[in-house]
């Protein structure tokens, strides 16, 4: 479509052209006739060009023919189609010098019309521009010259036979090298779809999708596929662990309730019914964190705009510990956030300093600038530094707290810091001063 729009362009520019070239040159063979009258040379006196190259005519206000270049035979589009002069030759004389009331000259007028007509020439029909310009003779006639001009369009027509003929063999290469192109750049694409359907077909989310060595739109995306490939990996893997370690953690409560329930219902003298409550409270506590997880994993976030008190907040959750002393050193400091949530990761950070102190808990709370920092730190054994962040981890439980009596179910640090993360905080564990676990909180002050 571009290139026949460009080969019309080029024949209409073409044309525009020679039509104003045969116009420009019609205008001065007119103009060079009726300058010859002006002066007062007479019809039949006039030098008028190659009637094959400018045929002319000079016309009369009335219409009749003064005077007809050479060998014209017809013509259409001037004022008249005569072809014979009439009239009399001395109606341009020379003026008499004892004749005071006639000019001295002529004039030939400013203006022309120009237009499209055919002359036929020594028995040859061709098509011409003519155009006209009025001139008065010394005489007083007023006349009008038409001279032609031939429009040459043998030019345009070989042009287009040029670009007929011109246009298929280059859109013929174009379009090939378009299709050789487009097919190499679109090659790394289809390696990447290929591979991408092979994943989805397979499962199999540790295979990866070639990279280009090009530095290019497609050697990002293929990065970009691959990056999420790994997330999309981690995630899934991810998933599967917290399936399995929630159905492993799971099993051993009911299987432990069930088989009370069965000695109870075959000898309700045997029935535990203390050991079956705790198994109950266990059972429910476990559901509760995996749907905390679960709603934080579907994206939940906290209510904007409900202040919490963190002070309060402290004092309230030791108050319903015993055991372990607990000191605290609490400063007023507000936090935005759901107050449930953060209840469950200081209660978590509570429960887990207790089980690890030796003799004393130490819960300390200060603003810093615009955050506020919680610290609850055990004078326990701590935490070597190499598990620090596997601790964090859904379902671990370092060797000395295996046992889900007293350890849990391994899900109140992974709570924790993933509620501190919705709110905008972090949660890391450094040793104490007293060689134990210090746990930090920080949330952004409200």
């Amino acid at each position: 479509m571009a290139l026949v729009a460009a080969g019309v362009a080029v024949l209409m520019v073409l044309r525009t052209n020679l039509r104003d070239q045969a116009d420009l040159q019609a205008e001065v063979a007119a103009r060079e006739v009726a300058g010859q009258l002006a002066t007062g040379v007479a019809y039949d006196a006039l030098e008028l060009p190659d009637g094959d190259e400018h045929p002319v005519q000079v016309v009369a206000g009335d219409g009749v023919l003064r005077g007809v270049s050479e060998d014209l035979e017809a013509v259409t589009g001037t004022g008249t189609r005569e072809v014979t002069p009439g009239g009399s030759a001395s109606d341009a004389r020379e003026p008499d010098e004892d004749d005071d009331d006639v000019p001295e000259r002529g004039e030939v007028s400013p203006d022309d019309t120009t237009g499209g007509g055919t002359a036929t020439v020594d028995g040859e029909t061709r098509d011409y521009r003519f155009a006209a310009v009025e001139a008065t003779t010394p005489g007083g006639e007023t006349v009008t010259v038409h001279a032609g001009s031939p429009l040459a369009m043998e030019a345009v027509g070989e042009v287009r036979t040029a670009m007929l003929i011109g246009l298929p063999l280059l859109l013929m290469v174009v379009a090939g090298v378009t299709w050789l192109v487009t097919r190499r750049a679109l090659r790394p694409v289809e390696g990447i779809r290929g591979e991408m359907a092979a994943i989805t077909a397979s499962a199999d989310l540790s295979r990866r999708v070639p990279e280009p060595e090009a530095r290019d739109e497609i050697a990002r995306l293929a990065r970009t596929t691959n990056e999420t490939l790994a997330a999309l990996e981690s995630a899934v893997e991810r998933q599967r662990r917290f399936v399995a370690d929630a159905s492993h953690e799971l099993r051993s409560p009911i299987a432990s309730l069930r088989t009370q329930l069965e000695v109870g219902l075959a000898h309700p003298r045997l029935l535990d019914v203390r050991g079956a409550v705790e198994d109950t409270v266990r059972l429910q506590q476990l559901a509760t964190d995996l749907l905390l997880l679960a709603r934080l994993d579907a994206g939940e976030r906290p209510p904007e705009g409900s202040p919490v008190d963190l002070a309060d907040l402290v004092r309230e959750e030791v108050s319903q510990r015993s055991g372990v002393p607990v000191r605290v050193a609490a400063d007023p400091v507000q936090v935005s956030g759901s107050r449930g949530q953060l209840a469950r990761v200081l209660g978590n950070l509570l429960d887990n300093a207790r089980r690890h102190a030796g003799t004393e808990v130490t819960v300390s709370l200060r603003p810093e600038g615009r955050w506020a920092v919680l610290e609850v730190a055990d004078d326990g054994a701590g935490v070597p530094e190499a598990e620090r962040e596997r601790i964090f981890e859904r379902f671990v439980r370092l060797d000395d707290a295996r046992s889900r009596d007293e350890g849990g179910a391994g899900l109140g640090l992974a709570i924790a810091r993933d509620v501190a993360e919705r709110h905008g905080g972090t949660l890391v564990v450094r040793e104490s001063r007293a060689g134990g676990a210090l746990f930090a909180l920080r949330l952004p002050a409200g």
